[in-house]
């Protein structure tokens, strides 16, 4: 599975956004600037997200961007089922199976499916942002 960029740089941008947007909204141009992703095409994600009820806009000279909720409560499943389509690898669908290829279904494709899947419901952009500042104040983060 190779994410597109419009579902990266939506990443990207999303936490941009809800790193910078404390003190309350944040104009595209700015997050375009600081990541380094074209203006135009964060318009275009923005406005897929913004119909996903992810994002707000607020409008006028002063207008930008702000989360529709709280970082805590989205789910990066959800950014990149919006931007990306469905989070499948692998489409496991077909019915007209040989015998070695249901195995494969259902030993492999399935559990590399479920596995990608619950990977990302269990991360929120506010973990993300919390890793991020972390790693911004210079301390050494270690899992045991």
């Amino acid at each position: 599975m190779k994410l597109s960029t419009k579902c990266r740089y939506g990443l990207r941008a999303l936490v941009d956004l809800a790193v910078f947007s404390e003190n309350g909204h944040v104009a595209l141009h700015e997050i375009a600037g600081r990541q380094e992703i074209s203006l135009k095409y964060l318009e275009q994600d923005f406005s897929v997200l913004r119909r996903a009820g992810i994002v707000r806009s607020v409008k006028g000279a002063q207008g930008g961007y702000l989360l529709s909720k709280s970082p805590a409560e989205i789910r990066i499943s959800e950014i990149v089922s919006v931007l990306e389509g469905d989070l499948l690898l692998i489409d496991i669908t077909d019915s007209d199976q040989t015998d070695i290829r249901a195995f494969l279904t259902r030993r492999v494709w399935t559990k590399v499916n479920e596995s990608v899947s619950n990977s990302l419901k269990s991360m929120t952009l506010a973990d993300l942002v919390d890793d991020y500042r972390l790693q911004q104040s210079g301390e050494e983060m270690y899992y045991i």
